[in-house]
Formats: structure tokens, C-alpha cells, sequence
């Protein structure tokens, strides 16, 4: 239903964001974009690109007075340091010359963007990329693959919560859960919706204040080591629908589009849904979901859900604890949904790793400029925009609509057969 595509370099002059499907009738401004870029670039353990890069968007189509027209929409963000980069990120040929003199203060770091890249930097897709498509300068892959691609996602994603908000009142929060091997304990509460301005306001994104000052002491010996740490990221969408998603196809099953979408992000490597890992190393007996008519047997005022996540129902059915995370058989079942995703450490190291100099062979250190110390508090807002995206494709594909309106009154339709099927009182 939704199609997405984004397009740009990290240094080019901008990234744009396509978004087709979208039902007229949403409201939507930039100002909303906007805020999401900004939450996206917060986070302790930031780089110096953060403070001086900032995000000028443009909504170059399918939106006019705040509400969307049913065509498609288009979003421009404007690389603010573009005036440093137009003779290295040239879409036409330069001048030799051009490309020899000092590109901004004349530091060793501001000479080498003007020179070809030919250190692949382990971790990066430097070598592959360079490989796979025969380049000799790796600034032509690393431009690309660079995750500053993901503010394009995070518009797409803005765009997608208002979606998600406006038909069914679902929302997301998202959080970090780890960092650094510094672990929120298992028996914390998950925030809720209400929690999101404390989680921005905290520096990394934890929702347990104990655990988030031995984070911020994590990142600063990892500061002071010259080293960069990854950690794991929560994301939970409460009010999602019994039925987005199918078992009929892989390709509609919803833990299945989820798990693309996260691991798709730069530097995810990993993810689990609900409690995944746990339920592994349970039995049968003790690792799934039980139903109960709700005030029969353990009601859901003095249930506590294994993640922490409050407690939805069905008519009269409820589900106590929330083990498979929303997800059971490729289709949400009522439960909030929870994703978590492991983030590995940033590649651009500063004690620079060793690598191959691939213009003569030699044994070489991969290059580094400026990098954050770490990047998973903004990836959490990045998983949040993924997670977003799914969740709005499969809410349209189950609704139809041509309008928001129309989405609306089909979901209230589909919600009152559930409900009439599930009213055992």
C-alpha cells in the first residue's frame, strides 16, 4: 500500500524522501518534521556533526494547508554543509584542480575529503561496496551507505505516526534498553506513551534513571578511551489492532516485515520480537500467552505482563502477559507490540583499525574523521520511524481507504465484529 523510497548522499546537497499510498485527509505539517529530525540528532555521545548540521526541510508535494491531497508526497532536507562539499559531491565532472586544494580550514582533515578514499574502513561497506560495483575511491559507496540516509526515514516515519494516530490512536514510544553492556534491569517498567517527553529529555533515551547515569559514566570512559559502543533499543506501539498482517503469505506476515525493516538500518545487526530469547530457554508450559476471560482467573488488574507493557484485552478475553511481543502467527494479536534491535558500535573507530591501502597493497589504518563516541539513542528514534512504517502499511492494507475518513470508519466496522466475537460477559 505504502511505497517509499529515499534518495541522496551523506554530503550532497540533500536527501529527499518519496512516499506513496498515502490517504488524503491527514494532517500533517513540516513543523512535524522537523521535530522528528531534531529528536533524531539528540543523544549523549554525539559528534561535533550534530551541532553544526542542521536539518532545513521542504515538503515539495502532496501535502497543501496542513492536510494531505492523496498524491504523492515528496520531503526535501537540506545539507546545511553542502557549500564545503560541491567540488568533491559534483554531479558533473571538476576540474583536477578543484579537487587539490584545502576544501575548508586546511586541516588533514579537511584536505583528505578531497582526496580518493582507497582505506575501506572494517566494519563500513567500504570493501564490498567497492568490489561489488568496481569503484576505486570508496567515498563513492560510503557516501551512500552512510547512515545520515536515515534522517530521509525518520521524515518518512513522522509522516507515518500521524498515519497511525489519526486512523486507529496508535502510538509508539521508543527506548534504549542497553548500552555499552550497561543493561536497563529486567524487572523495569516500560514506559508507556505518556513517558515520551521524559525519555527525550533524558541524554541516552533510558527510561530507568539509575541505569541511565551508569550510561552517560559508560560513554564517557569509552570518550576518554577513544573507543564506540553499541548497544540494544525498544521499541513498543500500544493500541495496534488484533489482524494487521497474515499467515497466508511470508511476504505479509508481520514479524517477518518488521525484522526487514529493522535490520535494514545502518549498523542493526540483530532483533527479536517480545521476548524471543527468553521464550528459547523456556518450556512449552511457561513460554507463550495465556487467554482468560477477563475476572476469571488472574484478571488484568493484578496481572504484570513479562514486558512490562500494560495490558490489552479483547472483549472479554485477556492476555496476561505479553511474551510474543503482539506477534503470534505474522499477525498482531491485540497485545502492544514490542521490537527490540542490537546496534553493534559505530566503525569509525578512533584508535583506527587496520585495513589494506587497496591502490598499492600495502598495510594500512583505516581513515577516521569525526565520529560519535556512540549512535544508539538516535537509533532508537530511527527504529521507532521503521517500526511506524510497517505498522501504517499493514493498518492500510487492512482498512482500504481512499481518505482518512474512509480508513477510519472501515477500521471502527472490522473493531465492532471483534468485539462482538470476543464479548463473552
Amino acid at each position: 500500500m505504502l511505497q517509499c523510497v529515499t534518495a541522496g548522499e551523506s554530503h550532497g546537497q540533500a536527501l529527499v524522501a518519496l512516499m506513496s499510498g498515502l490517504p488524503a485527509g491527514l494532517k500533517f505539517t513540516t513543523a512535524e518534521v522537523s521535530a522528528a529530525l531534531a529528536e533524531r540528532r539528540l543523544g549523549y555521545g554525539r559528534g561535533s556533526r550534530q551541532k553544526f548540521e542542521q536539518d532545513e526541510v521542504t515538503i515539495l508535494s502532496g501535502l497543501r494547508h496542513g492536510v494531505t491531497l492523496g498524491s504523492p508526497i515528496a520531503i526535501e532536507i537540506k545539507n546545511t554543509e553542502w557549500p564545503k562539499w560541491t567540488a568533491v559531491m559534483s554531479p558533473d565532472p571538476v576540474p583536477r584542480e578543484a579537487l587539490l586544494v584545502d576544501a575548508g580550514q586546511g586541516d588533514e582533515r579537511e584536505v583528505a575529503r578531497n582526496l580518493p578514499l582507497t582505506k575501506p574502513r572494517p566494519g563500513h561497506a567500504d570493501f564490498a561496496g567497492m568490489m561489488k560495483y568496481g569503484f576505486t575511491d570508496a567515498r563513492n559507496v560510503l557516501e551512500r551507505s552512510s547512515a545520515r540516509e536515515t534522517a530521509a526515514r525518520v521524515a518518512l516515519g513522522a509522516l507515518a505516526k500521524a498515519l497511525l494516530s489519526q486512523v486507529a490512536d496508535i502510538h509508539l514510544v521508543s527506548h534504549v534498553v542497553a548500552l555499552g553492556g550497561v543493561e536497563v534491569p529486567p524487572e523495569s517498567a516500560a514506559p508507556t506513551f505518556g513517558d515520551v517527553e521524559n525519555l527525550r529529555d533524558n541524554p541516552v533515551r533510558c527510561f530507568d534513571i539509575e541505569t541511565s547515569e551508569k550510561m552517560v559514566a559508560r560513554v564517557e570512559a569509552a570518550k576518554k578511551s577513544g573507543d564506540t559502543l553499541g548497544g540494544i533499543v525498544e521499541v513498543i506501539a500500544y493500541g495496534v489492532p488484533i489482524g494487521l498482517g497474515s499467515y497466508v503469505d511470508h511476504s505479509r506476515r508481520l514479524d517477518s516485515r518488521l525484522a526487514a525493516a529493522l535490520i535494514s538500518i545502518q549498523a542493526f545487526k540483530g532483533m527479536e520480537i517480545g521476548r524471543a530469547f527468553l521464550q528459547a530457554s523456556l518450556p512449552g508450559s511457561e513460554a507463550h500467552d495465556p487467554m482468560y476471560l477477563q475476572n476469571v482467573g488472574q484478571s488484568l488488574a493484578e496481572s504484570t505482563s513479562a514486558t512490562g507493557t500494560p495490558q490489552t484485552g479483547l472483549g472479554s478475553i485477556s492476555r496476561p502477559t505479553n511474551l510474543a511481543g503482539g506477534i503470534e502467527g505474522g499477525m498482531s494479536n491485540g497485545n502492544p507490540i514490542v521490537v527490540r534491535a542490537a546496534v553493534k558500535p559505530i566503525s569509525t573507530v578512533p584508535h583506527s583499525l587496520p585495513t589494506i591501502d587497496l591502490s598499492t597493497g600495502e598495510v594500512a589504518t583505516g581513515l577516521h574523521q569525526r565520529s560519535d563516541t556512540t549512535a544508539v539513542v538516535p537509533a532508537a528514534v530511527i527504529a521507532e520511524a521503521e517500526v511506524a512504517l510497517v505498522l501504517a502499511d499493514a493498518l492500510l492494507e487492512k482498512t482500504g481507504g481512499d481518505s482518512v475518513a474512509e480508513a477510519r470508519r472501515n477500521l471502527r466496522a472490522y473493531l465492532a465484529s471483534v468485539e462482538e466475537r470476543t464479548n463473552f460477559s
